[in-house]
């Protein structure tokens, strides 16, 4: 089981990207893992938006790659695929052989979660549990 510690001195990979430790988050089902990522929407745009980039995991499913020094979702460090902007990343994808779903975080954001949690997670009601309304 992680401590605190690893959670906050350790960054996430997922997608490509690397994401900081905000909180946990205790719901009816077990403790949950809140990462953030703010990066600009694309560099192309005269005048790019930054997106903020939230990740929602089962604590237990956080993995520490020690030997990479980073935080995982599983043990097999599989990203599928090559990085791309977010615009243009499927709303439904699979990382680490699980499948995950996006969706939308008001006007310049978007929320990852596990597909199998995602309706709970990302209703209202589960997105205030998470601290993200």
């Amino acid at each position: 089981m992680l401590t605190d510690a690893d959670l906050e001195v350790n960054v996430l990979e997922f997608r490509h990207r690397t994401f900081q430790f905000e909180r946990l988050a205790d719901l009816a089902d077990g403790p949950y893992a809140v990462f953030t990522r703010t990066e600009t929407e694309t560099e192309r745009q005269l005048r790019p938006r930054l997106l903020h980039l939230t990740v929602v995991v089962p604590l237990a499913w956080v993995v520490l790659d020690s030997e990479a020094d980073v935080l995982r979702v599983g043990r097999t460090a599989a990203t599928v695929g090559n990085p791309t902007e977010i615009a243009a990343e499927p709303s439904e994808f699979e990382e680490d052989g699980r499948s995950w779903r996006r969706a939308a975080a008001g006007p310049a954001g978007y929320v990852y979660a596990p597909a199998e949690r995602a309706d709970a997670l990302l209703a209202a009601a589960g997105r205030s549990a998470l601290g993200l309304a």
